[in-house]
């Protein structure tokens, strides 16, 4: 829930006012926020007792849904919807699961 209000937060209306480009200070929060939502989404589910393999998949669905939640609030008006944005924390999300891989044994 915390992830979720922090993406609200720091995607918040406004951030696309010279148009929607793929490198800007947007792309690297959601890059960012992509890589947070995974981190946590994993050790939250390897808590709960799935595997490791699980616990990838499961973190990847909750990204995409929290990235995916985000642009459609975006969509309703609560700013301004981005196919860039959904792929930059899809990005985030694929390098943070790099680094859970090489991190469990």
């Amino acid at each position: 829930m915390l992830s979720l209000m922090l993406i609200f937060h720091l995607s918040a209306a406004g951030d696309h006012p010279g148009g929607d480009s793929w490198i800007g200070v947007d792309k690297v929060k959601h890059f960012f926020m992509g890589a947070f939502v995974q981190s946590v989404s994993y050790s939250a589910i390897r808590l709960a007792g799935a595997r490791h393999n699980e616990s990838l998949w499961g973190a990847t669905a909750v990204t995409a849904g929290v990235g995916l939640g985000k642009e459609l609030w975006d969509r309703g008006g609560g700013g301004t919807p981005s196919a860039k944005d959904f792929a930059w924390d899809m990005l985030g999300a694929g390098a943070a699961t790099l680094v859970l891989r090489r991190s469990v044994h």
